[in-house]
């Protein structure tokens, strides 16, 4: 009988599988003894807000009030790119091929191996399956489909980055988790075996399948549960090959490791940045259009190089500004820098050495957002109820 357990066994059993396990013994003695663990919790390498700034009351005015509820979603499906396993049935000619599968799930095939980082293949960002964000577009691809998978690397343990239904199905398939430290919990208790997982600390290294993969400072925080503990670090990271490499900054605030990171395992062919779900109410933990755009010339040593591919916008509505904002805006900042970006449609694969999807898509699908479009920016003046402007814009940057 359940009233004969211990009451923290009770509490246990109903904690939701979703939650995951935390750290403990080895994997736990091994965090305390990280250089970037201090009392009791892991260290942003700048000092960053983790929680909400600001009055919760407007925070939450602004997230209900119907016109901005509006604004943050599409005005019409978006157009998920209809051939992406027979696309990815062709080896890359160049040797290296990203596809977006929108969030921050990215498949990279680079240097003859495949690697899937962030996969979100579930409903919902959410511990529920009746609650909390719904994705806004199909999965470009079942996941079983993808076919074989070398490693697939975990930037933190965000639902939005890890998510359970997502890992079980690859916890039968044979492939090595990269994580870093203190992730490795919630996957052994969902099925991953041990010997699967790598767990690294920022600025380890670990090798799969012949590629390196470096975990990276970045600037965010962790958690699942109800306590989020600080007891699992979050990471960008870089897996490099042969002939390519490539960087993905998972979740992160702008700051000026970004250089450092750069010029220790740069310059890269492509990077994937995280430009969406930002605000001036957590302005340390994740980054605007501009700021994305600085840390992939910080990777690149300060010029424009490489390809930028912008991660974590369009699938999900995790905050307050307009859906098609973030992409919009990066295209600008990357034309006035003359930097090359990427943007595909989700399951739209393409070579940073080949022809690049610059399409606006977004667009056509697009609530008004706070600036214009920049083509009707350097039009001549339209008259005030002209298509694709909003009458209340934001300014400028």
């Amino acid at each position: 009988m359940t009233g004969s357990r211990p009451p923290l066994a009770q509490l246990r059993a109903l904690r939701p599988e979703a939650f995951g396990a935390d750290p403990s013994g080895a994997r736990m003695q091994r965090i305390r003894n990280s250089p970037n663990f201090r009392d009791g919790v892991f260290q942003n390498p700048v000092g960053a807000r983790t929680r909400p700034s600001g009055s919760m009351l407007e925070l939450g005015k602004v997230y209900f009030r119907k016109d901005e509820r509006i604004r943050r979603s599409p005005a019409a499906p978006i157009p998920v790119h209809p051939t992406t396993i027979a696309d990815l049935a062709r080896p890359p000619a160049g040797g290296l091929r990203l596809t977006w599968m929108g969030h921050s799930s990215v498949l990279a095939e680079i240097d003859g191996r495949r690697v899937l980082f962030d996969p979100v293949w579930g409903e919902r960002c959410s511990p529920f399956p009746f609650a909390g964000h719904r994705r806004l577009h199909p999965v470009p691809a079942p996941l079983a489909a993808l076919g074989p998978v070398d490693a697939v690397v975990i930037s933190h343990d965000h639902y939005d980055h890890l998510d359970l239904p997502t890992v079980k199905q690859l916890a039968g398939t044979g492939t090595v988790f990269a994580v870093p430290l203190g992730v490795g919990a919630h996957l052994e208790h969902w099925g991953v075996p041990a010997d699967r997982v790598r767990e690294l600390d920022w600025n380890e290294t670990t090798e799969i399948a012949g590629l390196s993969f470096t975990a990276t400072p970045a600037r965010h925080f962790c958690g699942r549960g109800l306590r989020n503990q600080q007891h699992t670090l979050w990471a960008s990271w870089v897996v490099a090959g042969a002939e390519h490499r490539i960087f993905h900054s998972g979740d992160t605030g702008y700051f000026d490791g970004f250089r450092a990171i750069g010029a220790a395992h740069g310059p890269f062919d492509a990077t994937m940045i995280q430009i969406g779900a930002y605000s001036d109410y957590w302005p340390d933990i994740h980054m605007t259009p501009k700021e994305g755009l600085r840390a992939h010339l910080d990777l690149q040593g300060g010029a424009p190089r490489g390809v930028l591919l912008p991660i974590h916008w369009g699938s999900f509505n995790l905050a307050p500004h307009a859906w098609a904002e973030p992409a919009e805006w990066t295209a600008d900042e990357a034309e006035e820098a003359g930097q090359a970006a990427a943007f595909p449609r989700p399951g739209e694969p393409f070579e940073p050495s080949g022809k690049l999807p610059v399409d606006p898509w977004w667009r056509a699908i697009s609530h008004p957002i706070a600036r214009p479009w920049r083509r009707l920016r350097a039009a001549p003046a339209a008259p005030a109820e002209a298509p694709g402007r909003d009458l209340d814009l934001a300014g400028d940057r």
